[in-house]
């Protein structure tokens, strides 16, 4: 049985667009079963829609404050009942009301924990570093603080723009997210304190996409 998963998106979706690519191959394990977005401009939805995956927008401005909203998202995204929550590109930070229900993976365009928050990209070029890169981790209340699940390193070249070095970290985001997310779909994972490793220890029908090791229950 295919694992459940919810793409968060803000933007254009490309990220999103990729899983969707590897989830038509019945044998990846994943299923995107909806996309949701903080803005009805985000032109990932009509990729989306285009591909038939059911899509939800849980604009941000529509409600007083950031809890509420958080609330509201996490209402429409409990609908779709997801094993695994992607955050592809989206542009708002998760609080305790879906961060409490579901287990969410983040992208981020720096090999973390150098480089947090929106900016990752314009910073380590200031920064004048001769790598950086892309990071997947789970999300928990910090920004960018979670568990890191993988990372994958870019060389940054001497006529690097924040554009064409964060275009070649795209390039291998998306190579990265759909490997892990089909790794944690198919094979599952344990967290030992901040230690992530993908597949289970024991095989068996405990080992469904979520296992927590046993020391962090």
């Amino acid at each position: 049985m295919s694992a459940r998963v919810v793409v968060l998106i803000s933007g254009t979706g490309s990220n999103m667009a990729a899983l969707l690519d590897a989830a038509a191959d019945p044998g990846y394990g994943a299923d995107v079963v909806a996309v949701g977005a903080d803005r009805a401009s985000a032109a990932g939805i009509d990729l989306a829609k285009q591909a038939g995956v059911p899509t939800f927008v849980t604009p941000f401005r529509a409600y007083p404050d950031r809890d509420q909203w958080n609330t509201a998202l996490a209402e429409e995204i409990a609908r779709f009942e997801p094993d695994i929550v992607v955050s592809a590109g989206f542009m708002r930070i998760l609080g305790p009301a879906v961060l409490s229900r579901f287990t969410v993976i983040n992208l981020h365009p720096a090999l973390l924990p150098s480089f947090p928050g929106a900016h990752a990209v314009r910073e380590a070029l200031a920064h004048g570093v001769k790598v950086t890169g892309a990071t997947i981790h789970f999300v928990d209340a910090g920004v960018d603080t979670g568990p890191i699940i993988d990372q994958v390193t870019v060389r940054v070249e001497p006529d690097d723009d924040e554009r064409s070095l964060h275009e070649r970290i795209k390039r291998v985001e998306r190579t990265m997210l759909v490997d892990v997310v089909g790794r944690l779909a198919r094979d599952g994972w344990t967290l030992d304190k901040r230690h992530v490793r993908l597949g289970s220890p024991e095989p068996g029908p405990e080992q469904a996409p979520g296992y927590v090791a046993e020391e962090n229950r």
